[in-house]
């Protein structure tokens, strides 16, 4: 089966890192950004939602294979990066992952497996990823008949109207640990993660 595209959504002001631009923030020496979006690489094609140019989030992904959408009007929130990138989906693709560039701790093989979940679930509407103990999380799958929708959504709620209006369509894919809900949002989520990382090498 062809590949599910993904929009890495990586619009978002960052606005809780105070001075700080969480997805710049290095984890050995390479910034979450260009980090997340090797981790979806290995997986599928990437479409990377970024605010207006210029900006250092650019840089970040020099090199790669990467299409970088840029969104005017992100400070609208996450679903003015959602209506963007949906623009540069390729007509044929029959659904699309959507997926946060602040999720460290998500590997290719987890998004493989909730891509793989969609030929195994045929007759569902939405698939994502969901914690060991079953936590709904990230990423999330969208069919194509569900991207009128999508393309339809204003402010920064993101698309759980969507995935709620579809409950009964929705598959839920168990992944490790808390892999599909941890995020980096806060100093303090960075202090904190980074600590545990070291106390686990």
């Amino acid at each position: 089966m062809k590949k599910i595209p993904i929009i890495l959504l990586a619009a978002g002001q960052s606005s809780r890192m105070g001075d700080a631009d969480k997805l710049m923030q290095l984890i050995e020496g390479i910034p979450l950004l260009r980090r997340s979006a090797m981790t979806a690489l290995a997986a599928a094609p990437v479409y990377a939602a970024l605010p207006p140019a210029p900006h250092p989030r650019y840089r970040a992904l020099d090199g790669l294979d990467v299409q970088k959408v840029e969104i005017p009007d992100a400070a609208e929130g996450m679903n003015a990066s959602l209506r963007g990138a949906l623009k540069h989906i390729p007509a044929d693709a029959r659904a699309v992952m959507v997926l946060l560039a602040d999720l460290p701790e998500l590997t290719t093989s987890d998004l493989q497996c909730v891509s793989a979940s969609v030929a195994a679930n045929p007759d569902n509407l939405v698939w994502r990823g969901a914690t060991e103990t079953g936590k709904p999380g990230h990423p999330v799958i969208f069919d194509r008949s569900l991207f009128d929708q999508l393309s339809n959504l204003t402010g920064d709620a993101g698309a759980q109207s969507v995935v709620r209006q579809h409950a009964d369509k929705v598959h839920l894919h168990r992944l490790p640990a808390d892999n599909a809900l941890l995020d980096l949002d806060t100093p303090e989520d960075w202090a904190s993660w980074l600590t545990q990382r070291k106390s686990q090498t």
